[in-house]
């Protein structure tokens, strides 16, 4: 398995046969534990060839690609870009055009701000085939490792997913969100990309409506090794994060199913160690 950092030098490979382009595959790699791959989504890297994956992408689950597959980092940090998007899109095109068959690797679920929609319509105007391997969340993944349900009769009737992303340019850019809806009672909220911008969240919510004391958490790092999960609740958060030095990647949980993480997250760590 050769790993290469400039997507543009990949080894020539054989020319594409017949009227359509190679199928590109796009998988989830789910939350960063490689056992948390779906069985179809661990047979696609196996097979693969040629592998284009992005920075949320554990180490332990590129170990399963095989040794004969080109591995190419189109990752995307705060503040750090290997490629924009377009480029990606564009890269995956040329690539399958070219009779190369790409899987695009994506942590989490491709399609839960992963851009995987983006890089989906721009495969499709292009003519490109593709197929969609979807993977267990980060969400999902945080939330069981962490003893915090998603939903839960008690606590929680519905779901939501946002991202605290800031939007626009310049010094302008904000954090442009529904608050009211997400300062809903008895839901759960889950933010990702959040934490640059945890004060802010914080503040939004409590302003429409949403209680200082509603039970909130930071899970760090989901199902890997190192996980971390600091809980307070939304008013206290944002020193938290500042006091445990939270670092992306890292998720939000706001709701009262945050507190069930003192019953729930003794017993997931038990049972990790038995």
């Amino acid at each position: 398995m050769s790993l290469i950092n400039e997507p543009l030098r990949l080894r020539p490979d054989a020319q594409h046969e017949g009227p359509l382009p190679a199928c590109v595959t796009l998988v989830g790699a789910g939350p960063g534990d490689p056992e948390l791959l779906t069985v179809k989504a661990a047979r696609a890297l196996q097979a693969a060839r040629l592998v284009l994956y992005d920075h949320l992408v554990s180490k332990e689950v590129l170990k399963l690609v095989g040794a004969e597959a080109d591995l190419v980092y189109v990752g995307k940090e705060s503040g750090h870009h290997t490629l924009p998007q377009k480029g990606i899109i564009e890269t995956m095109v040329r690539l399958a055009r070219s009779g190369r068959r790409v899987l695009r690797l994506k942590g989490g679920d491709a399609y839960i701000f992963g851009r995987g929609g983006e890089e989906a319509q721009g495969l499709a105007v292009a003519g490109v085939p593709f197929v969609v391997i979807p993977g267990i969340s980060a969400a999902q993944g945080a939330a069981a490792a962490a003893g915090m349900p998603l939903t839960h009769r008690d606590h929680a009737e519905s779901l939501v997913f946002a991202t605290g992303h800031l939007r626009g340019e310049g010094p302008g850019r904000m954090v442009d969100l529904d608050w009211t809806m997400l300062a809903r009672p008895r839901q759960t909220v889950v933010i990702y990309m959040g934490v640059g911008t945890l004060p802010v969240i914080s503040t939004q919510l409590q302003a429409h409506g949403l209680a200082g004391d509603t039970p909130a958490a930071l899970i760090e790092r989901a199902t890997l090794p190192e996980q971390r999960t600091v809980v307070g609740t939304l008013a206290t958060l944002p020193a938290l994060a500042r006091q445990h030095d939270v670092r992306s990647p890292a998720l939000i949980m706001i709701g009262t199913v945050v507190a069930l993480h003192r019953e729930l997250g003794a017993m997931a760590v038990l049972a990790r160690a038995a």
